[in-house]
């Protein structure tokens, strides 16, 4: 079996190369990714290229499956740059999987795209995946299902797999998600049980987590088993604020979402945090999730439990971890993080990586 993985060098993309290349039944995996790497595992096979603007047909041909995993979170101050990689560019490797005659198509979708869900239970694949547009992120994601609906009725003789997991962490992401979501003020020795006294505990604020490995496994049984449709994937607990101030030692302060809310767009708009408070109305907006369909129909087991994955990521932030790929790379933002700075924090996609 011959795979291709897009966006094969981010936190998600790294741990479904080794998935997939520990399975001998797979020959070759072909790594697509827009800076190159010298991170060799077995049976991988590099290529640089641009979901955005290179050829992606040739790249395809003679491939089984194809994962598109390749998707940026930043520039948030300008959409349209995201638009294109994320909207665009997955256009472009949908037209590439028809053109290549690519039989399976395995395609990144998430608890973001979902629609706003009640507040107790859990929704099944059957919800809409209709986001409030107020966020880049969640109007990408329920675009590109729009498309593949399309994508599904002219093209009925291709296996789709749309994965819908919740927040996806590992140690080794961790200084890429810090520059991602948090950016270059907050210090790593910060992010340490007992040193942040107060958490906040914000209406809707609750949690879906898995581990990247665990979502790694979710993808490779997609690609090997003969299934079809959406996939929602997370580890257990749901997450909420007290789970998380046991984690780091603090206190919870319930407040209204309004003063913490107006805090972030002001930090975000003087550009010294990445993360738009568009993203955090659409966080606290996210349903809570029903797993049934990917333990019964696609055999997925995590075994890493919510609360322990994040306190991976929370401890990899604090060592100021990093892995072995561009997107990865703990020393990605330069000496003291100038060029998080020179870049601008939430202003250009240079410290950036696909997922």
């Amino acid at each position: 079996m011959r795979v291709v993985v897009t966006g094969a060098t981010g936190n998600v993309g790294t741990s479904v190369v080794e998935r997939l290349s520990a399975d001998d039944t797979v020959t070759e995996i072909i790594g697509v990714a827009r800076r190159a790497t010298d991170w060799s595992p077995p049976r991988t096979r590099w290529v640089q290229a641009d979901v955005a603007v290179d050829d992606l047909a040739p790249v395809f041909e003679g491939a089984d499956a194809v994962v598109h995993l390749a998707w940026i979170f930043q520039p948030t101050h300008k959409p349209l740059a995201t638009w294109r990689n994320n909207v665009l560019g997955s256009i472009r490797v949908f037209e590439a999987v028809v053109s290549a005659g690519v039989p399976s198509l395995v395609h990144a979708s998430s608890i973001g795209t979902y629609a706003p869900g009640p507040d107790h239970g859990r929704v099944d694949e059957s919800w809409p995946t209709h986001a409030l547009p107020i966020a880049a992120y969640g109007r990408e994601k329920s675009y590109v299902e729009r498309l593949l609906d399309i994508f599904e009725r002219d093209h009925p003789d291709v296996r789709v797999v749309r994965m819908r997991p919740g927040f996806i962490f590992k140690r080794s992401s961790a200084e890429a998600q810090r520059r991602l979501f948090a950016g270059p003020l907050l210090p790593n020795s910060l992010v340490r049980p007992g040193l942040i006294p107060l958490l906040p505990d914000l209406p809707g604020l609750r949690l879906q987590a898995l581990h990247s490995e665990d979502a790694a496994q979710a993808y490779h049984l997609a690609v090997t088993r003969d299934v079809r449709g959406a996939f929602n994937i997370a580890a257990e607990p749901v997450v909420d604020a007290q789970a998380l101030a046991r984690l780091l030692e603090a206190r919870v302060v319930r407040l209204p979402r309004r003063p913490v809310r107006a805090a972030l767009r002001t930090a975000w708009r003087l550009h010294l945090v990445p993360a738009s408070p568009q993203l955090l109305d659409l966080a606290l907006s996210l349903p809570v999730m029903d797993t049934t369909r990917a333990t019964t129909e696609l055999g997925w087991q995590p075994r890493v439990d919510a609360i322990a994955a994040i306190a991976e990521v929370i401890e990899g932030m604090r060592q100021g971890a990093g892995g072995d790929t561009p997107p990865l790379d703990e020393d990605a933002g330069g000496p003291l993080r100038q060029r998080e700075v020179a870049t601008g924090v939430g202003q250009q996609g240079g410290v950036t990586g696909d997922r």
